[in-house]
């Protein structure tokens, strides 16, 4: 089993800490590619700005072509793009992904290349009408102040200022959607199994149309794909006194492994393949609830002449807020899940 340590909490709070809008993930592919180039046969960035690698499979002895795997994160996150200057240090914003206006006020952000501070205002509550207290601010009446010295342009990135932590058996940041992902894909290539040939596809604008993905299914041609994603996990207690059925996830069940989304249906084989490895590793999970949302799968499924896939998430609570709370121990089951699902993976998998 792989274990997670210094090392892997360092990287992980490295890539959370990074700002990559979608449009503008340069910071975290930077940094994956530092990770990346000495265990990699092949890198490279595609005209979308993905990262694209390759580790080949040992074939000595096999007189087989080995089985093509590709798993596939995002290194973007949701967050804010400039749209005009009001002088006086505001500036006029839109929101980059699905992000709920209900979250913003008064949150600290990190604006440009440089992560100048600035704060998202609004009109006071003692300066507002009883009317005007029954409504969600919208966006369009809200600034990012930079106060007056602050300097942005037209088309620089903003995201929220929060700061990794751990605390106790939890992770707390901004954009563990999906930076824990990309996390678990750097650590499965530097442990990577010798009996598939490996690709991964560290993909941008998932946030705003599964588009980095599209590209990434067409150069690599899978044989099968998996999406390694976070997920939202529905589980806060239900208030008014009833069992909380509703739940799409849990914190603290393991990896979720989908079955049905929005924009997939996942690949029965692939499912049941993902169960039985976690039974006989003894390692926790649990399956994501049908309904809404959805995974790059969706874009890998339609690609060329299709291909078979599942998607594979570690929950995490207040999804693209400026901070989402995910558990330890899911983190590292989803790890052990995914190495010891590609070790045991054969041509039989997508065959029979």
């Amino acid at each position: 089993m792989l274990s997670l340590g210094t090392t892997q909490f360092k990287l992980l709070e490295k890539l959370c800490n990074a700002m990559s809008v979608s449009g503008d993930e340069g910071e975290v592919r930077r940094i994956v590619l530092e990770e990346v180039k000495p265990y990699a046969d092949e890198v490279k960035v595609d005209a979308m700005g993905s990262v694209l690698a390759l580790k080949k499979a040992d074939k000595k002895g096999t007189g087989k072509k080995p089985l093509r795997v590709l798993l596939d994160a995002h290194m973007d996150e949701v967050g804010f793009m400039i749209v005009s200057d009001d002088d006086d240090g505001f500036y006029n914003f839109e929101t980059v992904g699905g992000i709920d206006p209900r979250h913003l006020v008064g949150k600290q952000v990190i604006v440009g290349k440089d992560h100048t501070l600035g704060v998202i205002g609004a009109k006071p509550i003692h300066l507002t009408t009883a009317d005007e207290r029954k409504h969600t601010i919208s966006v369009d009446s809200m600034r990012i102040d930079l106060g007056p010295e602050g300097k942005a342009k037209v088309g620089d990135r903003a995201t929220f200022a929060t700061k990794f932590k751990r605390v106790g058996p939890s992770i707390m940041s901004k954009s563990i959607d999906d930076r824990i992902g990309v996390a678990i894909l750097i650590e499965l290539l530097k442990h990577a199994p010798k009996n598939i040939e490996l690709c991964l596809s560290f993909s941008v604008q998932e946030e705003v149309g599964l588009r980095g993905a599209t590209v990434a299914g067409y150069y690599f041609e899978p044989d099968l794909a998996i999406a390694v994603d976070s997920t939202p996990a529905r589980d806060l207690p239900d208030y008014e006194g009833s069992e909380n059925i509703t739940y799409n996830t849990k914190l603290g069940l393991g990896p979720a492994i989908y079955v049905a989304n929005s924009s997939t249906i996942d690949d029965p084989r692939l499912v049941r393949f993902l169960e039985e490895t976690a039974i006989r590793e003894k390692i926790q999970y649990q399956f994501r609830q049908p309904g809404g949302g959805g995974t790059n799968a969706g874009a890998i499924q339609r690609s060329r002449a299709g291909v078979p896939v599942v998607s594979v998430s570690v929950p995490h609570r207040y999804t693209h807020s400026p901070i989402s709370v995910s558990r330890v121990d899911d983190w590292k089951n989803t790890l052990n899940l995914l190495h010891s699902a590609l070790k045991n993976m054969t041509r039989d998998l997508v065959t029979r």
